[in-house]
């Protein structure tokens, strides 16, 4: 289900990308069908996957046609198969064709970034290990890119820079050490907020832990120096792996005894679902 929050993001990345299509009108197709015809059509999968993004193929067409009939035959974060029927509706007949890609566009991205989601997180399920996304979003797309993420079955990271902080090598270099930042940012920040630390060697997971980080981030390690390190750590911080995270090596990974592995994968190299519209003649 989108809250308020994803349902007003579609809204405005909808209303630009019909600007960005349509602006001025469909010239075909204002020319070609009577504006008083109307036409039933349904969505079919032509490849197997997970749903996500009804709601906002629904909101297209809807803006095109106040009297849209939407008539859903699965569920946001259904597995589907080629073939399957996604929904069914009826509307204006030129609403079906004005409509149609930008509409896509959305459902097929949203629909690509849970399947992915869906793989990653069934490869490690037997695991305590929790798939995370990361910042590498299409830009103006975050939150939808991120319900996407969820109703897959991974979970969200940090929305933004604004809720949780996250200090990497440049920030160390800047304060002077992770033992320095970390102190920085605890005398300025709430403290509910929670302290993410990117370390590279051992040396600096161990004083990432003396500062009183709440996450460990263990960047582009080997997942024997990982396995040192969730030993190391003990339970004291929570630990990320990051880098290099394929579907392949997720196993192998998450066997070293990490907390969340974060994925950038899921969002920034989406393949789009293959999802056609067809139209009932």
């Amino acid at each position: 289900m989108m809250d308020q929050k994803v349902l007003e993001a579609a809204e405005h990345l909808i209303n630009m990308a019909l600007e960005e299509d349509v602006a001025t009108g469909d010239i075909t197709t204002d020319n070609l069908i009577p504006a008083e015809t109307r036409k039933k059509a349904y969505m079919v999968a032509k490849a197997d996957g997970v749903i996500a993004g009804l709601p906002v193929a629904e909101m297209v067409f809807r803006k095109l046609d106040p009297n849209l009939a939407w008539n859903p035959e699965v569920n946001e974060g259904d597995h589907v198969n080629i073939g399957d029927v996604l929904v069914r509706f009826e509307c204006s007949y030129r609403a079906l064709l004005t409509g149609e890609r930008t509409a896509l566009n959305f459902f097929q991205r949203l629909s690509g970034i849970a399947t992915m989601s869906a793989k990653y997180a069934e490869a490690v399920s037997d695991f305590k290990t929790v798939i995370l996304d990361t910042r590498k979003t299409l830009p103006g797309f975050r939150l939808l890119d991120k319900y996407a993420v969820k109703t897959g079955g991974a979970t969200n990271h940090r929305i933004g820079l604004f809720d949780m902080v996250m200090i990497k090598d440049n920030h160390i270099d800047v304060a002077g050490g992770i033992t320095a930042a970390v102190n920085q940012i605890k005398a300025k920040v709430a403290p509910e907020i929670k302290i993410e630390v990117e370390t590279t060697t051992l040396e600096q997971v161990q004083e990432a832990l003396d500062a009183g980080a709440d996450i460990i981030m263990l960047d582009n390690m080997t997942n024997e120096t990982m396995a040192t390190a969730v030993q190391l750590i003990n339970g004291r911080a929570k630990v990320e792996a990051s880098g290099n995270m394929t579907l392949e090596r997720l196993r192998e990974v998450a066997a070293t005894g990490v907390d969340y592995i974060s994925i950038g994968a899921l969002t920034h190299s989406v393949q789009a679902m293959d999802i056609s519209q067809r139209i009932e003649l």
